[in-house]
């Protein structure tokens, strides 16, 4: 499956965006999802996780309250609704696919996407 992330900006500091991630193919559901991002000088970190069936999720503490994942299988379309954004959560954020969650939450064999560019100024 190929991915794509996109709807990353600009936004002041407790504002909202969405982020989107389009996926190819006709095996969308066949894969766990997630989210992470890096930012500058730092490795990249896991954000949230989604299984096949949306049915659930799993978050970062760090965004855990502020951030939601979500995916629509019938459009091969992943989600990650970021609120109550924070300058720390300035990075380069990717979508993942994985076999099942537990490897999208550990990055292990996973597809990336390319990332999509989210600034959060003070």
């Amino acid at each position: 499956v190929q991915l794509q992330a996109f709807g990353g900006g600009l936004v002041q500091a407790g504002g909202s965006l969405r982020l989107s991630c389009a996926a190819s193919g006709r095996t969308f559901d066949s894969y766990a999802m997630g989210w992470f991002r890096q930012a500058p000088g730092k490795e990249r970190e896991f954000v949230a996780a989604i299984t096949r069936s949306g049915g659930r999720t799993y978050y970062a503490d760090s965004v855990k309250g502020r951030f939601t994942i979500s995916r629509v299988n019938a459009k091969n379309t992943l989600y990650l609704q970021m609120d109550s954004l924070k300058p720390e959560d300035t990075a380069v954020y990717f979508c993942a696919s994985g076999i099942d969650m537990d490897a999208v939450i550990r990055a292990s064999s996973v597809y990336w996407g390319q990332g999509t560019q989210v600034t959060v100024s003070s």
